[in-house]
């Protein structure tokens, strides 16, 4: 009688809440979103479907690739972080593809209606719009946070992070100040800062650090940069001016508001102290700082001290330059998943 009643109730149950997470990063994991109402659409490796109902899921994990535009890495780096954590059953890990293809320096293979975001200049990492088309990449990540915030398919989902290293954390700093649903979800939202080349400052102030010396978080000086030694040194994605793409359409002083009050960890290796992997060493980086390290401290330090903002920073032990390092990392899963 009790095996025939709990086979009764499990074929009671939605398939969704019987099955385990989608642990593999081919396409069996994988879901296209579409920005809009189409026709542009790009890739997420995901491990659970976004069109499901799936009451066990109370988290959702975010997770941005560098300049490799390696999602499939990145999603695998995603999923050991939720095991380590023991978090793969209640937290959905959502890895999107920002896939490229210009002939020159980006040569990904597109799929039939797969967007093509722009390699350089202002790429995806920065809100830029994708080729041919009016879609940009923090479009995208609104739609997958609209996604996973649906009570009809999340009930119980209470945070959301949204996290990326290197150039997927140039993409989560920008985003952080710049999207327009955060609000608007009614789940909180978190961002968390990896090991990013440059930051984009509201202002002229940049951080005095001389070489070989880091950031005192509770100490940096800043000092307004002038045009004439660094030219861009204010142009997005370095600085608010010139902007264009999704950050274009919301004033400074929005920007600078958004960029104070939404919560951020800057997640930063203690090892990354040097020029590798697409480090920027242009004028208007090196305004920032002369290592990822250093430019991240200064970066807390000024919207904490000049802004009054609450951020946080996150030294990863003997951590370098590597996403498995950082995200896997034990001070790393505290923040990526939070208590609820």
């Amino acid at each position: 009688m009790v095996r025939i009643f709990i086979v009764i109730a499990m074929l009671g149950m939605p398939a969704a809440a019987m099955a385990g997470p989608c642990t593999a990063a081919s396409s069996t994991c994988v879901e296209w979103v579409a920005m809009g109402r189409g026709p542009a659409r790009s890739l997420v490796y995901r491990s659970y479907p976004l069109d499901a109902r799936n009451e066990r899921i109370t988290r959702a994990l975010v997770i941005v690739h560098d300049t490799s535009r390696d999602a499939a890495a990145y999603f695998r780096t995603g999923l050991a972080a939720a095991h380590l954590a023991g978090a793969l059953d209640d937290t959905i890990v959502i890895a999107p593809r920002f896939a490229s293809r210009n002939g020159v320096g980006c040569a990904d293979t597109l799929e039939e209606g797969e967007a093509n975001w722009p390699c350089e200049g202002n790429s995806w990492r920065s809100g830029g719009v994708a080729a041919g088309g009016t879609a940009t990449s923090f479009d995208l990540a609104d739609e997958i946070l609209m996604r996973v915030a649906r009570k009809s398919i999340f009930p119980n989902l209470s945070a959301i992070v949204v996290s990326g290293h290197s150039a997927g954390g140039q993409f989560v700093t920008r985003y952080q100040m710049a999207n327009r649903v955060h609000d608007t979800l009614g789940v909180p939202v978190r961002y968390v800062v990896a090991n990013p080349s440059s930051y984009a400052y509201p202002d002229a102030l940049r951080p005095v650090i001389h070489p070989g010396e880091t950031a005192d978080p509770s100490g940096t000086a800043f000092k307004p940069l002038r045009e004439r030694s660094c030219g861009n040194y204010d142009r997005w994605p370095y600085g608010l001016a010139d902007r264009s793409g999704y950050a274009e359409q919301m004033s400074v002083a929005q920007l600078r508001k958004q960029l104070a009050k939404r919560p951020a960890t800057y997640l930063l290796g203690e090892l990354d102290v040097l020029p590798v992997a697409s480090f920027d060493s242009s004028c208007a980086a090196m305004a920032q700082g002369p290592t990822r390290l250093a430019r991240g401290q200064a970066f807390a330090a000024y919207v904490n001290g000049q802004l009054r903002a609450r951020h946080t920073v996150t030294i990863v032990p003997a951590c370098g330059h590597d996403a498995r390092c950082m995200f896997t990392a034990e001070p790393a899963l505290r923040v990526l998943f939070p208590p609820l």
